[in-house]
């Protein structure tokens, strides 16, 4: 046993041999080619440096013979034409600022003496002033007959219009002038009729009536509306309460209607 090993480990040196020098055939063959194809590219970059730079030199003896360069013409490299381009320095210069007119003393601002004491307003308006604006007023729209009518209201002003000759549609003409939309009107007194009796029309004046009512709807929505008259006309026993004229009332009876409108508006 002892004399097979050594000669199996000679084969298998042997045989280890033989594979390296294969290997290193192999390499060097490898290396050959290689060199020979170093050596092909070696001559084909050299042909193509020589065929572009000749390419080139003619072009810009082309351009040479067309036109002179000027001195800001860039510098142009003969080896590639993928080499950059260099260009002539621009040198920029900003002047100095320049001072422009007179010199002027800047003077120091002077400290501001003490804050005036604060002034303190006394209000003087009366506080109960808005109440008495806030109150209704009474208006009263007639024909003469309420010429001398007189109503006091606790609530507010008492404002007396009166159309001498007037008919009803005359006073519901003269409304929408006296009635004020921003006035806050609680109570309107209308008194007319007295010269549409004379024409004996009762379904018409039935109509002017609505229309006048309607019309004072129209401006005073919350209004309160009274129709005051007409009166009748003279009779015996009420001399003291007419004027000789037998249609409008005397100062007794001017008075005596006043009465009776200052309850109408008294009452709810």
């Amino acid at each position: 046993m002892s004399a097979v090993s050594p000669v199996l480990s000679a084969d298998e040196d042997s045989l280890e041999l033989h594979m390296v020098r294969l290997e290193l055939e192999d390499v060097e063959k490898q290396i050959r080619g290689l060199l020979d194809k170093q050596a092909q590219l070696l001559e084909r970059q050299t042909a193509l440096e020589t065929s572009c730079a000749s390419a080139h030199i003619s072009k810009v003896s082309t351009q040479r013979g067309i036109s002179t360069p000027s001195p800001s013409t860039p510098c142009v490299s003969l080896c590639r034409d993928h080499a950059p381009r260099t260009f002539p320095a621009v040198v920029s210069v900003t002047p100095a600022p320049t001072h422009l007119g007179p010199w002027v003393n800047q003077r120091r601002k002077a400290r501001a003496g003490p804050s005036p004491p604060p002034v303190f307003e006394i209000p003087t308006r009366n506080r109960f002033a808005p109440l008495r604006q806030t109150r209704p007023n009474t208006v009263i729209v007639g024909d003469s007959i309420v010429r001398n009518v007189r109503v006091a209201s606790s609530k507010g002003k008492v404002r007396t219009h009166c159309f001498s000759g007037a008919c009803v549609l005359d006073v519901a003409a003269q409304v929408s002038g006296i009635l004020k939309k921003d006035e806050r009107i609680g109570a309107v007194v209308l008194h007319a009729g007295t010269n549409d009796t004379r024409l004996r029309q009762t379904e018409v004046l039935k109509r002017d009536f609505s229309s006048l009512i309607e019309t004072v709807r129209g401006r005073s929505p919350t209004a309160k509306i009274i129709v005051s008259g007409p009166l009748p006309t003279y009779r015996r026993g009420a001399e003291k309460l007419f004027r000789p004229d037998g249609l409008h009332p005397s100062s007794l009876g001017a008075e005596l209607l006043s009465d009776n409108i200052s309850k109408a508006l008294h009452s709810k």
